[in-house]
């Protein structure tokens, strides 16, 4: 039974489109300043603080891979589509539930655990629109700038960012299960992931706290090590890959076990 699979996909088409449409604008403007960035880089990079230097991964931003790793894969990624993508895994289950449709689901031959695992699978529309899209803003942008940019870059960007996505949308997940109320769940998610982001950073000025950015997913996620140095590192995609499962596993087994 995949109704509900459906259902949710094209629930979510409006809104990636409209933020597609969004990212492209923005990337298209980061585009149109970068040959006057590039021109001023060395100064840039020698006035930005080591807090800044360390989060966005700021290296070779006078080529248009280190800036697309720092300015867009960075922030543009990394934060706010993280971020988007927690906010969508946080009102899967809470507000069915809220909103007593949960019940009405439920009254079908349908298990709670496909429930869960269609609802999840729908973010597979987010996640195409939105990297399709802005791939092909930023390679077209590459071209009218007559700047040359590798699309096998572009594409394992988007790739290995897949995993990280959906640890974002598994931290959603759980909470939208844990909590009763969707704007909670969703306000927790989106705060979890913004501080673990925030964590990371922090982590890698400081040697003692290492082992604390060991845990942020955001460490398993190198736009700058795939842009600048083309480094595909399969085996941080795979850690994500798993703790995403985990995650996915823990709130299919507490909506299971929940009352509604």
């Amino acid at each position: 039974m995949t109704a509900i699979l459906r259902l949710e996909s094209a629930k979510h088409l409006r809104g990636a489109v409209a933020l597609t449409g969004a990212f492209a604008l923005l990337a298209a403007f980061l585009l149109s300043v970068f040959p006057s960035l590039a021109d001023e880089a060395e100064l840039l990079e020698e006035a930005y603080p080591e807090l800044m230097v360390v989060m966005f991964g700021f290296e070779a931003i006078h080529t248009l891979e280190g800036f697309l790793a720092s300015y867009v894969y960075a922030v543009l990624w990394e934060v706010f589509v993280g971020i988007y993508f927690a906010y969508l895994g946080a009102g899967t289950i809470a507000r069915d539930v809220r909103e007593r449709r949960m019940d009405l689901t439920l009254s079908n031959p349908v298990s709670r655990e496909s429930v869960v695992l269609q609802k999840i699978a729908a973010l597979w529309v987010p996640l195409v629109v939105l990297s399709v899209g802005l791939f092909a803003v930023l390679y077209a942008g590459s071209v009218v700038l007559d700047e040359t940019i590798d699309p096998l870059v572009l594409t394992m960007a988007h790739v290995l960012s897949t995993p990280y996505l959906l640890v974002c949308a598994g931290i959603g997940v759980v909470l939208s299960v844990a909590l009763d109320r969707p704007e909670s769940a969703q306000t927790g998610a989106i705060g979890a992931v913004f501080l673990l982001w925030l964590v990371d950073g922090l982590a890698e000025m400081n040697e003692d706290l290492e082992w604390v950015g060991a845990l942020t997913p955001s460490r398993y996620f190198d736009p700058t090590a795939i842009f600048v140095h083309e480094e595909y590192t399969l085996v941080d995609a795979t850690i994500l890959l798993v703790t995403f499962l985990a995650l996915l596993a823990v709130a299919t087994i507490a909506f299971v076990r929940r009352g509604i």
